[in-house]
């Protein structure tokens, strides 16, 4: 069954436990210009997960609340279906794993991403897509993800995806003071992460309003399911061209030099 995480919002503390469990299992590097947590904390190519800071109301009484950030690992993710190298990949047990040995660095998956999670290395020569993977390792060996398992506020939830769902909207159900929503359930077809809250998830930096339906259906099933034979055309057309061209360039001088040598065949015998 697929796996997934729910995560209460009520309970984050912005402790950035999180955060520093995802570094020191990614080996990614941490960087003073770029917080990982606070208020001004964002994704970067070394940044795969966050926590942000967000000034909010509750009961009319001014109030923190803690957002942590990572990639949503979409139940059908367009990043994956954009990408016609097949570097990103929907695994059966829930995470989106990339594969850098077949990224062409195209940069699809950014730009079909709802979230904007995907981020290119900019800064290197030989520049790769980076984002959270889920710690697919661990998932493999029945762990849960490094960011899960060092939580101590008990923030988020590993499991089967559907179990979760279950306990969400009975959590919600019995608590008032929760948003009687489920981000991430039916979010672009939904995700394997998901939230609960107490406050409205637009007030959190949370796009809403986004459709039920999986993107790849307005993608790939359209037309860049396409797209490799497209490109493949493409070559063969304009390795056509080529040799059209040089065989014609050919014909051209062997036709100067026959019309060389019957000049000069004519000058002898004058």
């Amino acid at each position: 069954m697929p796996k997934g995480v729910l995560i209460d919002l009520t309970k984050c503390i912005g402790c950035g436990s999180c955060t520093v469990a995802c570094k020191l299992w990614n080996e990614t590097k941490f960087q003073d210009k770029t917080p990982h947590t606070g208020e001004n904390a964002k994704l970067t190519s070394e940044n795969w997960t966050i926590v942000k800071r967000h000034a909010v109301a509750t009961n009319g009484e001014p109030a923190w609340r803690f957002v942590k950030e990572q990639c949503l690992h979409c139940v059908h993710p367009a990043c994956a279906s954009a990408c016609f190298s097949k570097a990103l990949q929907k695994t059966p047990g829930g995470p989106v794993v990339y594969y850098p040995h077949l990224c062409v660095g195209c940069r699809y998956c950014m730009v079909s991403c709802p979230f904007g999670i995907p981020k290119y290395q900019w800064e290197k020569a030989l520049p790769l897509v980076t984002k959270c993977q889920m710690c697919s390792t661990r998932l493999e060996q029945g762990e849960a993800p490094a960011c899960v398992s060092v939580c101590p506020t008990g923030v988020m939830k590993f499991g089967e995806r559907d179990e979760l769902l279950k306990e969400a909207k009975g959590t919600i159900a019995g608590d008032k003071k929760y948003v009687q929503h489920i981000y991430g359930e039916k979010e672009v077809g939904g995700t394997s992460w998901m939230y609960i809250s107490d406050v409205p998830f637009g007030q959190l930096g949370f796009k809403t309003g986004l459709t039920t339906k999986p993107l790849p259906e307005f993608t790939h099933d359209g037309f860049l399911k396409y797209t490799p034979f497209v490109a493949a055309g493409w070559g063969l057309l304009l390795s056509g061209m080529y040799l059209y061209t040089r065989r014609r360039n050919e014909m051209a001088q062997a036709r100067d030099r026959e019309d060389g040598q019957t000049e000069k065949g004519a000058d002898h015998t004058l």
